[in-house]
């Protein structure tokens, strides 16, 4: 396991998701464990930075919406509907 796993304090394998920002905030690598392996992902922007949440205590919880939308490059903290519904 890598250095970083370490500090987690957390098991890989437990069924968690794990995901790392670069320092530039433009990056994010995803460790996930399923029975099929171990899957490293990753993800980076041309343009602009994820929106990252707060780390007081050194991890954060996200619901599966808030990770979504981090890795859509949506700012989780303020979503807003990009256009209106309309009924024909």
């Amino acid at each position: 396991m890598c250095e970083g796993a370490h500090d987690v304090e957390e098991n890989p394998l437990g069924g968690n998701v794990f995901i790392f920002r670069g320092r530039r905030g433009d990056l994010v690598k995803i460790l996930w464990a399923t029975e099929d392996g171990l899957w490293l992902l990753a993800r980076r922007l041309e343009r602009g930075r994820f929106v990252w949440p707060q780390a007081d205590s050194g991890k954060v919880h996200l619901s599966y919406a808030q990770l979504s939308m981090l890795l859509e490059d949506i700012d989780w903290r303020q979503p807003r509907r990009t256009d209106a519904l309309s009924m024909l």
